[in-house]
């Protein structure tokens, strides 16, 4: 090649062309370096003949490309699936590309680097923050940067920790071979239906083909022994496989499972990563050497050369959408990439999402179920608590009823889990003489109490106060109240009622680690914990045989904002949190309770009739024509300056087109009307499935100027509205 068309890491401009100067080789995928002005960029050669929209550069113009990088080149379908992305979901091309080149240290030679970890030495001058830097680092190791991420600390802190010798250097190097999965090591004892699933998907993996299967199996019904000889034969043929986890509070627990098949761990991918294990992995992956990739949902970019299989686990999970950057579903683009790599999908759920069970019935998608638990276990027996006539005794949260059945749990030595999705000790804070409220200053979004931390927190933007003595208002002290129930509140109503329970929080705010979840897992199973409180983090991916009691705090909770999804999305996280109930030889007992007993999804739940459920939403959504029978797009424009974000968002929403089969509604203020200091306008597209909406949408906006200031961003297929 003489000339290339580079993709370079910058999302503002398009590919560029530049010159292939003497000596140097280049094939489509490599990984160049190239000048732009007088910095020096990475970026991926693409393929002749691509993005023919952009205008070509003549020869005598173009200047010469710097150097190549020493790393495997991108691999045809990878770059098909960005071209994909970035057209679907209305992204730059280089904002995908940046998900494929997630370390820009893996870019470089083999190497070595400097980490740092506790020598187990206390300083003689212990600050408050070196002292919540030590505390929260543990035995963890990493770069100054990393380690001050996890402390909570600024580098100086831990530059001061090192002076002082409570830090030790370690070299590390950062191109160690990863272990290869055994897939002969523990083969398991499968049940006559798991045996006939995997029997299946081995199959298919076999083919060496296209083929999306939904793993439609009931909590406990051992879905993941079943994909995991999908796995093994994929070992076997020499392929890689990616498994695709909603969170990082699952990774440990799974890596142990895995671990147990296959006698290795398998290679993470998560955000938890240090520097170094981020450039050894994505390496490894790059070269074909990671057999098996377990991560989050950006792991489904990276460059795998030979993909024999790709695994969604808890496919119905809202977390697989990505709500800021490229706005993409990790669960529908899995899909695409098993169909640009060839190999099949399995998209594993106890609850499956509406829109992938209509790809079942139009015959896109080949469904396998398991409709009983593994080994004998059984269902567990669900109960409706009516909080209108079984109301809890004032200032309280918790039934009486349900306060006697964890009383007969905590006396046969079983243990229990009590579910509210709402994280901090209260979700407001008022001051009872003024009524004062704490509101962010960034978000129009109220300030959640989080006593365990004495702190006022905003968790849209992160900003954070300490709680004050005295209203900032009226001034007058010990006049703050909390209002409504969060965990934290529930786990201290908890250590009133039951003094002597070993009580444990289980949220992002307390596992916000793998290494913090795995040690969560170990004292659930080893017994050193009588009663959870927990999120919806504790509602998948965790096996504890002796919880044999859920109670579900606030059935009604997830039902409020008038969501599209809310009722199915209550389902499945009722119906998943319930499934912690009764996994092992114990029978197991589910509490809902509720001040809507005769909503349908309440009634579904406790009569556990999954299909008449699934038939009312997907009816209601069909007469809508809402997803998966019509499309939805939201365009979304914010700005500092309030004038300017309302006058862009009038100005689009006066150019919309009249095109059939499309509507428009807005520009309306969004729910969150202010995020992260920025003033927020939505409109929301309603189309029918057939229509180019990408098309209109880019011919629609291409009419439209706006300041540099102003943010427009397009999310195709939005879950969250607000």
């Amino acid at each position: 090649m003489t000339r290339a068309r580079v993709l370079i890491l910058n999302a503002a401009l398009g590919p560029l062309d530049y010159r292939v100067p003497h000596g140097m080789s280049v094939e489509p995928g490599s990984i160049v370096v190239a000048p732009l002005g007088p910095r020096q960029l990475v970026g991926v050669v693409w393929d002749e003949g691509s993005f023919p929209d952009v205008e070509t550069v003549g020869d005598n113009r173009l200047r010469p490309l710097l150097g190549t990088m020493d790393a495997p080149p991108i691999p045809a379908p990878l770059r098909r699936l960005i071209e994909w992305t970035a057209d679907y979901y209305m992204a730059p091309p280089a904002a995908v590309l940046r998900m494929a080149l997630a370390s820009h240290s893996a870019l470089e030679g083999t190497r070595t680097t400097i980490e740092y970890r506790a020598t187990g030495n206390v300083p003689e001058r212990l600050t408050e923050q070196r002292e919540k830097a030590l505390e929260r680092i543990g035995e963890r190791q990493g770069l100054v940067r990393e380690l001050a991420a996890i402390g909570g600390v600024s580098d100086a802190v831990i530059r001061g920790l090192i002076k002082v010798g409570a830090f030790e250097p370690i070299e590390v190097s950062t191109d160690t071979p990863f272990p290869d999965p055994d897939p002969d090591f523990a083969p398991p004892d499968l049940s006559e239906e798991q045996a006939a699933a995997a029997e299946q998907l081995i199959d298919a993996v076999a083919a060496q083909d296209f083929h999306p299967f939904l793993l439609d199996g009931v909590t406990g019904s051992g879905k993941t022994e079943v994909y995991f000889e999908a796995i093994a034969r994929a070992l076997r043929d020499g392929r890689q496989i990616l498994v695709l986890l909603p969170e990082i509070a699952l990774t440990e627990p799974f890596l142990d499972r895995f671990t147990k098949r296959f006698g290795v761990e398998p290679v993470a991918w998560h955000s938890g990563l240090r520097s170094s294990e981020r450039r050894r992995a994505w390496r490894a992956i790059a070269t074909g050497q990671a057999k098996v990739v377990v991560g989050a949902r950006s792991a489904l970019f990276l460059p795998y050369p030979k993909l024999g299989v790709i695994v969604v686990d808890e496919a119905h999970e809202t977390s697989f959408k990505q709500e800021d950057g490229v706005h993409y579903h990790a669960r529908d683009v899995a899909v695409m990439r098993g169909l640009m790599e060839k190999c099949p999908v399995i998209l594993a759920s106890a609850t499956p999402a509406i829109e992938t069970r209509h790809q079942v019935e139009v015959g896109r998608y080949t469904e396998i179920k398991l409709p009983a638990r593994f080994g004998g276990a059984v269902m567990p027996e669900i109960i409706g608590l009516n909080l209108l006539t079984h109301p809890p005794e004032r200032g309280r949260w918790i039934a009486p009823l349900l306060v006697t059945a964890i009383d007969e749990a905590l006396e046969k030595g079983e243990q229990a889990l009590l579910f509210l999705n709402r994280r901090g000790y209260a979700p407001l804070t008022l001051c009872r003489h003024c009524g004062y409220r704490f509101q962010c200053p960034n978000c129009t979004a109220w300030m959640v109490e989080h006593r365990l931390t004495r702190r006022l927190a905003c968790h849209h933007c992160g900003h954070v106060i300490p709680v004050p003595k005295a209203c900032p208002d009226c001034k007058t002290e010990d006049a703050l109240v909390p209002c409504g129930p969060g965990v934290e509140r529930i786990a201290d109503e908890v250590a009133a009622l039951w003094p002597e329970a070993r009580t444990v929080i289980a949220t992002s705010d307390t596992l916000w680690s793998p290494a913090r979840a795995a040690d969560f897992v170990r004292s659930v199973e080893g017994g050193a914990v009588d009663i959870i409180v927990g999120t919806q983090l504790i509602t998948k991916g965790y096996h504890f045989p002796n919880l044999t009691l859920v109670g579900v705090i606030d059935a009604d909770l997830g039902l409020e904002g008038g969501d599209l999804r809310a009722s199915e999305r209550t389902f499945q996280q009722i119906v998943q949190v319930s499934g912690r109930a009764g996994r092992g030889a114990k029978p197991g007992r589910v509490y809902i309770q509720t001040r809507m007993p005769d909503a349908p999804v309440i009634k579904a739940l406790i009569s556990g009739d999954t299909e008449a459920f699934y038939a009312t939403e997907t009816a209601s959504r069909r007469h809508a024509h809402a997803p998966p029978f019509g499309r939805f797009a939201a365009i979304i424009i914010s700005s500092e300056d309030p004038a300017e974000a309302t006058d862009i968002a009038r100005q689009i929403g006066r150019s919309a087109p009249e095109i059939e089969g499309m509507r428009v509604y807005g520009p309306a203020p969004a729910p969150l009307a202010v995020l992260r200091g920025r003033h927020r306008h939505r409109l929301l597209v309603h189309a029918t499935r057939q229509l180019d909406v990408q098309s209109a949408i880019r011919e629609w906006l291409g009419n439209v100027v706006w300041k540099s200031g102003t943010r427009v961003a397009v999310d195709i297929d939005p879950y969250s509205f607000m």
